[in-house]
């Protein structure tokens, strides 16, 4: 699988991207994020954003790859309804480390996140929607099964989102990202267990 672009769209496209080998390569803008209140106090909506739209239930894979140097240089997957409502997921560099992280917003803007003590190369995102649920998965190049990170509400009156890939460096310009793949299909499930 790799990486096709041709139906997507880009929120806040990023200075530079290229095609390569069927991986999309990324490089962030200065300074750039999504988050909306909570305990900073700002309100940013510039990360990078590449999507397609999607109705009712689906389940969104992404695998990808970073160079993770900087407070909080992030990659992973986003599920958007707009400014104020959306989830995004992926690796987050924090205190020195990658760490899972997921951060949703409904209004303001919440934060969890997990060191991963193991060495990795690749990291793949699930999220599975069903009705008022996304359902969040993660599994790392060195890992065989899919693991359960978070199951967040979303709001069942956004019927339409839109999903795809997201990166930000909210401390600098030059992040670099690969996104190796993306799907977006009917759901797989509604089995979490």
């Amino acid at each position: 699988m790799t990486m096709d672009t041709s139906s997507m769209t880009w929120l806040n496209p990023p200075p530079r991207f290229e095609m390569r080998g069927g991986d999309l390569h990324v490089w962030s803008g200065p300074k750039t994020d999504f988050w909306q209140g909570t305990y900073y106090g700002f309100h940013r909506d510039d990360g990078h954003f590449l999507h397609r739209s999607r109705q009712g239930d689906f389940t969104a894979e992404v695998s990808f790859s970073g160079r993770y140097q900087e407070l909080y240089d992030q990659a992973g997957l986003m599920v958007r309804a707009d400014a104020t409502h959306w989830m995004k997921c992926g690796i987050e560099y924090t205190d020195g480390a990658m760490h899972f992280s997921v951060v949703v917003t409904n209004g303001n803007s919440d934060w969890s996140a997990f060191r991963l003590d193991h060495t990795f190369e690749r990291m793949g995102v699930r999220v599975t929607r069903n009705g008022d649920a996304l359902f969040i998965q993660y599994r790392t190049d060195r890992m065989e099964d899919w693991r359960m990170a978070r199951l967040a509400w979303i709001d069942p009156a956004y019927a339409e989102v839109a999903v795809g890939p997201v990166f930000c460096s909210p401390q600098r310009a030059g992040f670099e990202a690969v996104f190796h793949d993306f799907s977006l299909t009917d759901p797989l499930s509604r089995e979490i267990h």
